[in-house]
């Protein structure tokens, strides 16, 4: 299991964390997802031997959020 941490532009917002949250749950490989509401900052737990940083960061781009 790894950690990474981003910065999404549109997760300081109540409705836009819940759409991140939706799309991160519903990637196998990610184990868990915090979301900071103050500073848009995202912590994810993932299985690292099955989708890689960037997989996860195209993945949360593809669905419209702003990687900061």
């Amino acid at each position: 299991m790894k950690t990474m941490t981003i910065f999404v532009k549109e997760a300081t917002a109540e409705k836009s964390i819940q759409s991140l949250e939706e799309v991160l749950a519903g990637v196998p490989e990610i184990e868990r997802a915090l979301v900071d509401v103050e500073d848009g900052e995202v912590t994810i737990n993932y299985d690292e031997n099955q989708i890689s940083e960037d997989q996860i960061i195209r993945r949360v781009q593809l669905e419209g959020f702003h990687i900061l």
